[in-house]
């Protein structure tokens, strides 16, 4: 038996009918060959990739008594169990193209998709069950009150799909909230059309005042006041699309170079 512990946020899967279900959902797009579990607990989506055996399985468990479990009641010479916390893994060492897959501890599921696109040349597609606010602010679009940081850096290189829900009752113990399943899946983009540092800044700077318009959410980046005609500074951040904020990092990145 494996104890869930509240520092890991952990909520064990228990319900094999959703397991099946979350694990079909992988498409491996761009036919990727390697799928890596973020914190496999016990094991029942484990035992479901195994069945899979397309290509490689990498699960990654920071907790000690979970990876005792899972030694003691897996054939581990069968896929690779790594001992650490994937928010410390270095990716570039991982094979070229990735699948990710997990029930993602809720405490740390935005710390992983910030991670993703840390290493998002990498990472085709990402089959993950957060909580179900936190899944719907990926996937919301412009003009949602759900819309923000991380949905504008998920959209801007990857295709967003919730696909359904999970009750509390499929998890030991059960959450106090809903969650949901998320798929992400690499688009074609390689490059933003913008200086993508910048673009970042005012993403996360625009989003941090939500409620101000662009022009006074942006006021830490000293823009002139030429600016004030731009058609998005009237505007605040959550009524610009992933390409509103393409074109306005493209006119900071103009002002920026006379």
């Amino acid at each position: 038996m494996v104890f869930a512990k509240k520092r890991f946020g952990q909520h064990f899967l228990i319900n094999q009918g959703v397991a099946d279900k979350i694990v079909n959902s992988l498409s491996f797009h761009n036919n990727y060959n390697t799928v890596v579990e973020v914190g496999p607990g016990t094991g029942v989506l484990t035992a479901r990739l195994m069945e899979l055996k397309r290509g490689k399985l990498i699960a990654v468990e920071l907790d000690k008594e979970s990876i005792i479990f899972l030694k003691e009641n897996f054939d581990v010479n069968k896929f690779t169990l790594i001992e650490g916390d994937f928010l410390k893994l270095d990716l570039a060492e991982f094979p070229l193209s990735i699948g990710i897959i997990g029930n993602f501890p809720y405490n740390i599921s935005s710390q992983i998709f910030f991670k993703i696109l840390e290493h998002k040349e990498k990472v085709m597609e990402v089959v993950g069950m957060l909580q179900k606010e936190v899944a719907r602010r990926i996937a919301s679009a412009e003009g949602s009150k759900e819309y923000g940081i991380l949905s504008v850096l998920v959209q801007a290189y990857y295709d967003v799909e919730l696909l359904f829900e999970v009750s509390p009752g499929s998890f030991r113990p059960p959450p106090k909230v809903q969650s949901s399943i998320i798929r992400l899946k690499r688009n074609n983009t390689t490059n933003l059309d913008c200086d993508e540092v910048l673009f970042r800044r005012l993403v996360k700077q625009g989003f941090q005042n939500r409620r101000k318009t662009l022009w006074n959410a942006l006021k830490p980046i000293n823009l002139p006041d030429q600016f004030r005609s731009s058609e998005f500074m009237s505007k605040r951040a959550e009524q610009l699309s992933v390409k509103d904020f393409e074109k306005l990092t493209k006119q900071v990145e103009e002002w920026k170079k006379r």
